[in-house]
């Protein structure tokens, strides 16, 4: 029987699990055939299998069957550069695994299928995107090119442009390309070793498991544990099976302010930070203190609020901070606004919570545009006075419990942290 921790760490989504490979995969901007190391966290995902790779290859218990590079393009463009683009594409990743492993550059074999349609294909059987079974149709029955008297007047590429008014082709551009545009890695082997297991080894047992930085392989006859850092990775039938990943992610956060309160004149000011598999922790603070005695008017509030989010990401976007979220928020503030007339003071302090639903926009390589709405409850005392003969005359002391919306943010996200980016490239991606 396996450990517990090793279901644990599968269920939790640390590693998926193949039928018959190590891989991994490597993205690429549009139109590009450099490989970026931030563009979507490429360089620890590549390090991380360099790592596991190493520690196969060193692996005496383990036999290399075939290494194998598939490059892919995304449907835009022309079809013989875009083929030309996967060769170069192929040919960085292969260099760089050969520098990675040590390994000839020969014996890693290359396949370079263009534009990627059977990619393609995938994904779109894979989501509910709209006229889904019109664009299967097209994909699986219409040919690349449709061709009349030696000329070409049709094709697979248009008809699923021209599909609802090009709704179609828009919504895969932005869900579904930047997933093509990449090099899938490949390492295919055996494992020959003897019965050991990870939670029966004796605390000092010669057959520990062997480490290599921070990565531990454990062996079995027909099962092969590999640990990286908080990643757990389980492969049987004498087959090496890995979607390699980093368990580690790097230091990422946001500054920034609420351009609605800006315009209500609060200045305003939030960071948050990411803690892992798209969850944040984010909090923020506002103080405002102006007053007029003259002409009775007063626009007075601080206060602040936590919030929990969590981040279901964007395709083309190397930062956690992009894409929808959902959260859960608790506030609380103080206030006195008078504006001539009658006026409100909470001088104890007011407090709310919440949950929230928001989509936070890539404006640049650094910067988002966050849309946020909360729903919940606030509540507190508060007095109403009116200004009387050059006094604040108290008038009553009333209770707050409203249920309803409690929050509304236009805010301005500064990304912060090494790999904490958007594609620089904007639009296409």
């Amino acid at each position: 029987m396996l450990p517990s921790a090793l279901f644990l760490g599968i269920a939790a989504g640390h590693a998926q699990i193949k039928s018959d490979t190590v891989s991994v995969r490597a993205y690429f901007t549009y139109g590009s055939s450099s490989l970026e190391p931030e563009f979507r966290d490429n360089s620890g995902h590549l390090a991380c299998f360099g790592n596991l790779s190493q520690a196969l290859l060193t692996d005496p218990d383990f036999r290399l069957q075939q290494i194998r590079i598939r490059s892919g393009a995304s449907p835009e463009g022309n079809t013989a550069a875009q083929r030309r683009l996967t060769d170069r594409r192929g040919e960085t990743i292969r260099r760089y695994l050969a520098e990675q492993t040590g390994l000839p550059v020969a014996r890693i074999e290359m396949e370079s299928v263009g534009i990627d349609w059977s990619g393609l294909e995938d994904l779109v059987a894979a989501t509910e995107m709209p006229y889904r079974t019109e664009a299967l149709k097209i994909l699986r029955e219409t040919p690349e090119w449709i061709s009349r008297g030696g000329k070409v007047v049709d094709g697979r590429k248009r008809q699923l442009q021209l599909l609802a008014g090009g709704e179609v082709w828009r919504y895969m551009s932005e869900h579904m390309f930047p997933a093509l545009r990449c090099v899938e890695v490949r390492l295919l082997g055996q494992n020959l070793a003897p019965v050991l297991f990870a939670d029966t080894l004796p605390a000092k047992s010669a057959n520990a498991p062997r480490a290599t930085r921070d990565t531990i392989v454990v062996s079995h006859r027909d099962t092969l544990v590999v640990i990286h850092r908080d990643t757990v990775v389980v492969s049987r039938r004498d087959t090496v099976v890995l979607d390699c990943c980093s368990g580690s992610h790097p230091f990422s956060m946001t500054l920034r302010t609420n351009l609605l309160y800006d315009a209500a004149l609060i200045p305003n000011i939030g960071a948050e930070f990411h803690l892992g598999r798209g969850w944040s922790l984010g909090g923020n603070w506002m103080y405002a203190w102006w007053d007029n005695d003259r002409r009775h008017r007063y626009w007075r509030a601080y206060g602040g609020e936590a919030v929990l989010r969590k981040y279901f990401g964007r395709g083309d976007s190397a930062s956690p901070f992009a894409g929808h979220h959902l959260g859960i928020y608790g506030q609380m503030a103080t206030y006195d606004f008078e504006t001539g007339g009658r006026g409100y003071l909470g001088d104890r302090w007011s407090w709310g919570g919440g949950f929230e639903y928001g989509y936070s926009l890539p404006l640049g390589r650094r910067l988002n545009l966050d849309f946020t709405i909360g729903i919940g409850y606030f509540g507190g005392t508060y007095k109403v006075y009116d200004p009387e003969d050059g006094c604040y005359v108290w008038k009553e002391t009333r209770q707050r419990r409203w249920i309803g919306p409690t929050k509304a943010e236009i805010s301005l996200v500064w990304l912060l942290g090494r790999k904490n980016i958007n594609d620089k490239k904007g639009g296409k991606r």
